[in-house]
């Protein structure tokens, strides 16, 4: 969902770049640990919306680095809002296309990459822009590492079995698939971190689906 423009978001992304990168040229290469305050595994979620899920993450985990990456530049400067008001050096932002994954972050540079509630691109000739298509999980098997993992959760069926599809037929292995999260053990579901949508959609009684994903050609 596009959300309404938000002069101040922008302007604050244009005043911090040394904790936002707002469409860096893909041709020029990022070091990412240099704008770290420490080396450390890097995670990155595509599509943090207004980044609940990303911040909470980076409070919970310290010990690691994590990069947001939202194509809405406003939506961009509410997550970097976030980050400053509390003070999180493991976060970056990058307000950028998810097409040019490999450009920004190169090959083997990331722990994790999360998918949560993506644009499901409904109509068949959209298929190529969905998150889940061929053409961006060729993008993350190049920057995951040998132990590498897709976390993927959404609210749409449809989504999900055509994610599900499309990951078989790449030839990966999948650690965990959910068609209800919130209604899993105990402990899987105190471990999960809700976005803004999911607590939304699943207080209206509404399934989460979920899938940890990763891929079999560990040398690579």
């Amino acid at each position: 969902m596009r959300l309404k423009n938000k002069p101040w978001a922008n302007q604050l992304i244009d005043d911090h770049p040394e904790a936002a990168l707002d469409r860096p040229d893909p041709e020029v290469k990022i070091d990412w640990d240099s704008r770290f305050a420490k080396k450390q595994p890097i995670e990155i979620e595509i599509g943090s919306g207004k980044g609940q899920f990303i911040t909470t993450l980076a409070q919970q985990h310290p010990e690691k680095n994590f990069i947001a990456m939202e194509i809405q530049k406003t939506a961009a400067g509410i997550i970097l809002k976030k980050k400053l008001d509390e003070g999180l050096d493991n976060l970056q932002i990058l307000c950028a296309d998810a097409a040019n994954l490999v450009a920004y972050f190169g090959q083997n540079s990331t722990n994790r990459i999360y998918l949560n509630f993506s644009d499901p691109w409904p109509k068949t000739r959209h298929e190529k822009r969905r998150l889940t298509y061929r053409s961006f999980l060729e993008e993350y098997r190049q920057v995951l590492t040998a132990d590498g993992m897709i976390e993927f959760k959404t609210d749409n069926a449809g989504l999900f079995a055509y994610s599900l599809k499309s990951m078989n037929n790449f030839g990966m292995h999948f650690d965990f698939v959910s068609v209800d999260l919130h209604h899993e053990k105990e402990e899987i579901v105190a471990a999960n971190i809700e976005t803004e949508y999911e607590h939304k959609f699943a207080s209206k009684g509404n399934p989460i689906y979920c899938l940890h994903a990763d891929f079999l050609d560990k040398d690579r």
